[in-house]
């Protein structure tokens, strides 16, 4: 299931207009973007029943995993992250 993460083949489509990934195109890119959606709602509900203990951890926590998804997006979009003026790739 590793390997999935080293091939080249695109996850995401790019943004027809602007810089960026547009919308999952590939089960690789839904199951990216559910994990990170999954993460980012857990950890917001833990900090939320005790943010003395959890806040100080889970706001470290969603940026390293901000970073993680944009660094894995960006290696996966189809035909890079560059500006677009939304005419054909």
């Amino acid at each position: 299931m590793l390997h999935y993460l080293f091939t080249d083949d695109p996850w995401f489509a790019p943004k027809r207009f602007g810089y960026g990934a547009g919308l999952p195109i590939a089960w690789q890119g839904w199951a990216l973007l559910a994990s990170y959606a999954g993460l980012v709602i857990g950890l917001a509900t833990l900090a939320r029943g005790r943010p003395d203990l959890w806040a100080p951890l889970a706001i470290p926590a969603i940026l390293a995993a901000t970073l993680v998804l944009i660094v894995v997006s960006k290696r996966h979009t189809r035909g890079g992250w560059r500006w677009r003026w939304g005419g054909e790739d």
